[in-house]
């Protein structure tokens, strides 16, 4: 290299550090702009702001005279499990013959009578109201109406501190919480307007119960403490039914929490003047608060087998003002920490918003080491969280949340949900051997995370969906994927892949899935199966093979797998497999298609489907997504036919929020003016997204209630909804990163550390319709692909050297650690 081009190699680079460094954000000061506020009480469970540490969850309810905290736990589960009718149910083998024999010309299977009892028979299980979420209970803070004022309450989340304002007299107070984001403790203290520590407005406190306990249980222990001003209780929470269950004995499996609440002041018991002039003590676990004292406090969940968890009399431990400052400021290092991942910057500052606030409520809901959230994530009350169980459904709404994950560059939150199927795969294993008499693991329709010994939805409606075992393990090898991490496919990815793929090949080499007079074809079929919440099983199989979601699904971790094994050097154990796989991939069946009087030919989600379904899962558009087999590469020319069918398709509601649009991204045709409105639509008073219908024609009718699943709990899938933005600002999955690919170009945009397949790290400006500056950080040195948004190409700057790129599809070799910047 001469002078010259060296000193010009030294300014460019320079030059791109000293610009990256001028345009560099912090995402921890963006959240702090998008709080979440109320100028009034909210004492509903759905107004309130949500805290949480990834395994205990609280919400803050505010009312009149007083604050209401109600917790809830992932580990917290009434872990009773019904596994009647195991010698009853049968073998899929036996099933499906007496299935294959009754008229295909009836309306509903369950027209029959043996197939309806048989329906009853293996749904009984299910029907019981248990396992559920267990709410742990709920924390009163009151005070006299006559002195106090409260008049609204802000959650800061970008370091989770939620602040509770009052008026006394004409002084302004403010009650701050924050759960620790490393104990199971909620923290809390009256400060003013400086945020110096004030003597306490509040009159008594009490500790309650959930009331939705049930009366079989064994009754809580409590303790009062009033000179260390502690309340407590401890509840057993028995394993087994209570038909068997001995509440004197217990059982060894059984698991118990507690819940306490300590003040750094005394209290005491007092008596008032009921409404019909009696006296009324206080209630049991409730006292009044020193009124002298500055008002400091801490409630702690301890739980886990009933023999772990201490004694209901143990204390708290210290609580003063200088512990909880120490908390606060290790609280904030954390949430800084989380939001370094990556960030957003976006002119559009509602889609902002939508980013910033989900991954708040994503981080108070799931972390690795506690058990993975189900429907609900970590707040309930009462009865709010136990709709299905709130259990796993593994058709979308378990993998659903985890989707952000990898975009977002938020890998490690990805370890619950791998955490999830290594649980999973011992009843999965003994599923495929027991009822379907085939190798490798099946993943039942809906899980719990309790012991099961078989699977807890056999009914053949929903128990028989195919996809459900491809799409379980998809996410454990994304996280390969957007990882690069050789050990963790070697010793926690593999193996659960190996088994699915192991039960799809076995399948599909069934005789009932080839050739005969069913099919007329060579090709290996997926029959029986369901299409995702469509149809069920039908009379004579109907609408029951080769849903374009299983087709999809399977053909991804076939590929998958195969991926694996040239990574992991396994072609001589696995070389029969490999085969089998490569035997079905050339004779394997087209997606199902339909014609359209509008748009043509059109994707539906099963063969002999009409193109005017209402779907409630977007099942014809499963090759975009989770399929990741159409998309903007227009592999096979495809792209409009997906574009034609997205146009097309109608969607009831109710599950599809997050996943039509982030099909639509895909496709490069997202209307976000749309999606905002819809999300809108859907939104919750705690800034959280509910699953609410969107029309008639499927499932719903007119005298319907659109959101009848508001009250149901807080939709953990909902809080992906930040992929939909990620997948606008830069998309990756095919092995070439795109920049843009469906933002509106008049919108200034930047983002940061946004994770590409590959193990990349991306950031780029968008400003005043032009793309300004690309970033790419490559973390294990894979080869980079990469479509300039530059006409004529760009300048490339590494450490290594400094060239000009004159096509707009560039792909180079990159080093582990290292950066390049683009330029145009």
């Amino acid at each position: 290299m001469n002078k010259r081009r060296f000193i010009l190699l030294c300014i460019l680079l320079i030059t791109c550090v000293l610009t990256h460094a001028g345009d560099k954000f912090s995402s921890f000061e963006i959240a702090k702009t998008h709080p979440i506020t109320k100028d009034r009480p909210v004492p509903g469970f759905f107004d309130g702001a949500l805290l949480g540490n990834g395994g205990m969850g609280v919400v803050v309810t505010t009312r009149p005279d007083g604050v209401m905290l109600h917790f809830g736990h992932n580990n917290v589960w009434d872990i009773r499990i019904a596994e009647e009718n195991k010698e009853k149910i049968g073998t899929f083998q036996g099933v499906f013959e007496k299935v294959a024999k009754i008229p295909g010309n009836l309306d509903w299977l369950t027209q029959d009578n043996w197939y309806n009892n048989y329906n009853q028979m293996t749904g009984e299980n299910y029907s019981k109201p248990y396992p559920r979420p267990f709410p742990c209970g709920s924390v009163l803070i009151g005070f006299d109406r006559r002195d106090v004022e409260l008049i609204g309450h802000k959650l800061d989340i970008s370091d989770g501190l939620c602040e509770v304002y009052f008026l006394k007299g004409k002084e302004k107070l403010k009650l701050q919480l924050f759960t620790d984001m490393q104990y199971d403790k909620l923290w809390m203290r009256l400060v003013n307007e400086n945020n110096q520590p004030h003597r306490t407005i509040f009159n008594r406190v009490r500790l309650i119960p959930d009331p939705s306990t049930p009366p079989e249980f064994p009754h809580f222990q409590s303790n009062e403490d009033l000179d260390r001003g502690e309340l407590a209780f401890r509840q057993i929470l028995p394993s087994q039914e209570p038909n068997i269950y001995d509440p004197i004995k217990g059982h060894p499996k059984d698991e118990a929490f507690k819940i306490s609440v300590k003040l750094d002041s005394k209290l005491s018991k007092s008596t008032r003047l009921n409404w019909n002039g009696n006296t009324q003590e206080m209630a049991e676990l409730e006292a009044a608060i020193d009124g002298t004292a500055n008002f400091i406090a801490c409630v702690s969940l301890e739980q886990g087998l009933n023999s772990e968890v201490n004694d209901v009399a143990v204390a708290v431990g210290e609580v003063s003002n200088p512990i909880l400052q120490k908390m606060m400021a290790s609280n904030i290092q954390v949430w800084k920490d989380y939001w370094q991942k990556s960030g957003v910057k976006l002119e559009d500052g509602f889609l902002e918003q939508m980013w910033y606030q989900n991954l708040y409520f994503f981080n108070c809901a799931v972390k690795e080491g506690v058990r993975t959230p189900g429907l609900f994530a970590n707040w309930s009350y009462n009865n709010i969280g136990t709709s299905w169980h709130g259990d796993y459904h593994m058709n979308y709404n378990t993998q659903q949340p985890f989707w952000v994950t990898f975009s977002s560059n938020h890998l490690e939150k990805n370890l619950s949900y791998i955490s999830l199927i290594e649980f999973l795969m011992p009843v999965s294993k003994k599923w495929a051997k027991e009822y379907y008499s085939l190798p490798g693991a099946y993943f039942p329709h809906s899980a719990y995370p309790v012991e099961m010994t078989m699977n807890p939805y056999p009914v053949p409606d929903w128990g028989w969906e195919i996809c459900e075992t491809p799409w379980a393990v998809q996410g454990l090898w994304w996280h390969y994927l957007y990882s690069g991490d050789h050990i963790y496919l070697r010793e926690r990815a593999y193996g659960p892949i190996k088994s699915a793929v192991e039960f799809l090949v076995a399948y599909m080499n069934r005789p009932e899935a080839r050739g005969g007079e069913r099919w007329n074809d060579s090709d290996y079929h997926i029959f029986p199966t369901i299409p995702p919440e469509l149809y069920g099983l039908r009379p004579g199989f109907k609408y029951n093979y080769d849903c374009s979601m299983d087709l999809t699904l399977t053909k991804f971790i076939f590929n998958a797998f195969k991926k694996a094994v040239e990574k992991l050097e396994t072609q001589d154990t696995d070389a029969e497999l490999v085969k089998a796989i490569d035997d079905i991939l050339i004779h394997f069946p087209d997606y199902p298609t339909a014609n359209s009087p509008k748009y043509g030919k059109v994707l539906v989600a099963v063969p002999e489907e009409h193109d005017q379904v209402v779907y409630n899962v977007p099942a014809n558009l499963a090759a975009v997504f989770p399929g990741e087999d159409i998309g903007l590469e227009n592999r096979n020319g495809q792209l409009k036919l997906a574009q034609n069918t997205y146009l097309n398709q109608q969607n009831e509601g109710g599950n599809d929020l997050v996943f039509s649009n982030l099909q639509a991204a895909r496709l490069g045709i997202l209307d976000l003016e749309k999606f905002k409105r819809q999300v809108n639509y859907c939104l919750l008073p705690n800034g959280t997204a509910s699953d609410r219908v969107l029309q008639v024609n499927g499932r719903y009718n007119d005298l319907t209630d659109y959101g009848y699943m508001d009250p149901m709990g807080i939709w953990f899938e909902n809080f992906a909804l930040p992929a939909v933005i990620n997948e606008c600002l830069m998309q990756s999955y095919d092995g070439t990163i795109r920049l843009f690919p469906n933002w509106d170009k008049s919108k200034n945009a930047s983002f940061q550390n946004l994770r590409a397949a590959g193990a990349f790290l991306v950031s780029a400006k968008l400003e005043k319709g032009k793309v300004v500056e690309v970033k790419v950080r490559s973390e294990i040195g894979s080869d980079l692909k990469i479509i300039l948004p530059w006409a004529k190409g760009g300048t490339v700057g590494s450490l290594r050297n400094e060239e000009k790129a004159t096509f707009q599809t560039l792909e180079m070799k990159t080093k582990p650690g290292e950066t390049i910047v683009f330029h145009p």
